[in-house]
């Protein structure tokens, strides 16, 4: 490689949802960001996780400098026990996204030992010729951050997955500030979270899902199903809080769920009030309207406990008419056909479904296009 040329390699995730992985290379130093996996779609028969093809990496993986996480999501951490089964490298992440990593090397027969690194928003490494700034933005799960990448030849921005969220559950919104400040020094490239660049408007903030947990509990009859992907922890705090408020017991389903549940209690990421969560096995002893039971299955994958539920085929949870079931997650691209099968089935067994996007009972952890044009005219980009 000749010259003073910075190369962005994207290994996947661009114009595709999920296995998000980015290289940055310049002459022999190479920054690695993320590395994410992709749920297969419902054709993809014998098929349980897509990863990216680091064929290049391994090509060159004795010039990988680090590998910079932006948050805990599966499409972005996912992959990361097989990438790391092929090279060694230093891991870098905050708190929570370190420690659901942690938590699937445990699970994995690939990684015996990985070099991880936990930083704090504003932390500054250096890796090669890269110098890596950590910048807090608003997300689906707590400890996200975007990227300020100083190289030669310029300053890199890579947002990771964001939104402005004015009114965020944790109150730590997208640094606005640190933003413009990297706008006003000149930004060579930025690289945007575009998921929901054909929405309109404002992605609704957090909040709004919590006014409409707090309507959808306040007129629940029997017991409440609650559905989420397993890492939206602020959607589970809020599931928590809210039947901790209306004197309700929680379980949780799904081996996903119940790792995530203690990984982030255990981290200090979910408040959790005393004697709030049972298991799964007390749900009979108690009354249906002292219950809720948060689960996997939002995708309606085949295998997950909602998805079970639905057909009969949960060991300990029978769906029966009373019942109002929470799917609080929008469809995958691709995922949309196994996700209405599962309501089909729900509603067969008697249950009150209530999904999007009809009811408010979900938002995006990602913005809309007023939000990436305002990340647009805070960065100032010479290429975008």
């Amino acid at each position: 490689m000749k010259g003073n040329c910075l190369k962005i390699i994207p290994l996947g995730g661009l114009g595709e949802i999920g296995k998000n992985i980015t290289v940055l290379r310049f002459k022999d130093d190479i920054l690695v960001i993320d590395g994410g996996l992709m749920f297969p779609d419902d054709d993809m028969l014998g098929i349980d996780l897509v990863i990216p093809d680091i064929t290049y990496l391994v090509e060159n993986k004795d010039k990988i400098r680090g590998i910079v996480l932006t948050h805990g999501h599966e499409d972005h951490i996912g992959a990361m026990p097989y990438i790391l089964q092929k090279i060694t490298a230093p891991v870098y992440g905050t708190k929570l996204t370190l420690g659901l990593l942690e938590a699937k090397l445990k699970e994995s027969s690939f990684v015996d030992h990985v070099e991880t690194h936990c930083v704090s928003v504003g932390d500054v490494i250096k890796l090669g010729v890269f110098k890596v700034e950590f910048i807090r933005v608003s997300h689906s799960i707590p400890d996200a951050v975007a990227l300020g990448i100083s190289t030669p030849v310029g300053l890199v921005v890579h947002t990771g997955d964001f939104k402005f969220d004015q009114t965020p559950v944790n109150n730590q919104g997208t640094d606005y500030h640190k933003f413009a400040e990297l706008g006003k020094e000149g930004v060579l490239v930025l690289m945007s979270d575009s998921t929901n660049a054909e929405r309109q408007g404002f992605t609704l903030s957090e909040r709004v899902v919590a006014e409409t947990f707090d309507y959808t509990f306040r007129n629940a009859r029997e017991r409440i199903i609650i559905a989420s992907f397993a890492s939206n922890i602020h959607r589970i705090q809020l599931a928590i809080s809210t039947a901790a408020k209306y004197k309700r017991k929680v379980a949780v389903a799904g081996r996903s769920m119940v790792n995530v549940v203690n990984i982030a209690k255990e981290l200090g990421y979910l408040e959790v009030p005393p004697d709030t969560l049972i298991e799964l096995e007390e749900v009979p002893l108690l009354a249906k309207n002292r219950v809720v039971i948060l689960t996997t299955g939002s995708q309606g994958e085949p295998m997950s406990a909602l998805t079970r539920m639905a057909m009969c085929d949960h060991k300990r949870i029978e769906i029966v008419p009373g019942d109002t079931v929470i799917i609080s997650a929008s469809p995958i691209p691709g995922n949309e056909k196994m996700v209405h099968r599962t309501i089909d089935h729900l509603f067969r067994q008697g249950a009150e479904v209530i999904y999007e996007p009809f009811s408010g009972i979900h938002t995006s952890g990602h913005g809309s296009q007023e939000e990436l044009k305002l990340m647009l005219n805070l960065v100032k980009p010479k290429f975008f």
